[in-house]
């Protein structure tokens, strides 16, 4: 069974091996914010970046070894206001194209969502491109609902895919209250018609 590694620093063989899952994942066409498969130095760059986060609290990497080697990746971020704190945001969930059907991409969101219940999240959500429906019946899989979608909103060259956003509620604290769209309290306005 693969093993998930929870990292809070990179040396340069992690820096390497992530950088051939991200690199060899984009060259195959895959879905996870590049046009182009990333150098190096911005994967490290990136890594530097997510690794801070992680050591401020505010993320969570994970990378799945296959043979003591990594073969994916996953990360979540905790949303950068107050307001927003208690939620995260997954993101670069992603297997090396040689690793496909091995059920890394399942075993990182498993270890992502259940860290990210252990810090006290309670909502984690990710957006998806609309045509990756195995990635679409993954997170379905696992919970997650689709609570958004922006047609035609990723660009990716002259064409265009829609932006799938999903959501899990991982649950609340004890004496919240839950008013999801009832009027009145902190912030509201009353309907102009």
């Amino acid at each position: 069974m693969p093993e998930l590694r929870w990292l809070t620093e990179a040396d340069e063989t992690l820096r390497a091996e992530i950088h051939t899952v991200v690199h060899d994942v984009v060259a195959a066409g895959g879905a996870v914010g590049y046009h182009e498969p990333p150098t190096y130095d911005r994967i490290s760059a990136w890594l530097d970046t997510v690794l801070k986060q992680v050591r401020d609290g505010n993320a969570a990497f994970t990378a799945a070894t296959v043979d003591g080697v990594v073969r994916a990746v996953g990360l979540w971020r905790r949303g950068s206001t107050a307001v927003f704190q208690h939620r995260a945001e997954v993101q670069q969930i992603m297997a090396h194209p040689s690793a496909r059907g091995l059920g890394l991409g399942k075993r990182v969101m498993e270890g992502l969502i259940a860290n990210a219940r252990e810090q006290g999240i309670e909502i984690v959500m990710l957006g998806v491109r609309g045509n990756n429906h195995g990635a679409i019946e993954l997170y379905e899989s696992l919970g997650f609902r689709e609570c958004g979608r922006m047609p035609n909103a990723i660009a990716v060259g002259t064409e265009r895919w829609d932006d799938v956003w999903m959501y899990l509620p991982l649950g609340y604290p004890e004496g919240t209250t839950l008013n999801g769209a009832a009027p009145g309290g902190k912030g509201s306005s009353p309907r102009r018609t």
